[in-house]
């Protein structure tokens, strides 16, 4: 579909980027997805330097991004673990 120019603001600040057309709406949720953090960790804590704020927000999605990994990795193994039984359950059928 071609590239957009468009702007994202976060914070106090806008960010001009150039985007595929079918990303700019996964784009801008993100954008409103990170405002709402610092929204969230402003009303929490109080603070109003933008900096910390936005380090807590980092934070925060690294974290569930390592959470996300990990449940990831351990659905994989249970998955593996399951097509191991059943080849080894056709393996005693077909012998």
């Amino acid at each position: 579909m071609g590239e957009l120019s468009i702007k994202i603001k976060i914070g106090d600040r806008e960010y001009p980027m150039r985007v595929e057309a079918e990303e700019e709406e996964r784009i801008r949720r993100a954008g409103r997805l990170v405002n709402e953090q610092l929204r969230a960790y402003h009303d929490r804590f109080g603070t109003t330097d933008k900096q910390d704020l936005l380090a807590m927000v980092a934070f925060d999605a690294y974290m569930q991004k390592l959470e996300h990994e990990l449940a990831h990795h351990d659905l994989e193994k249970v998955f593996a673990e399951k097509v191991a039984s059943l080849n080894k359950l056709i393996s005693r059928a077909v012998t």
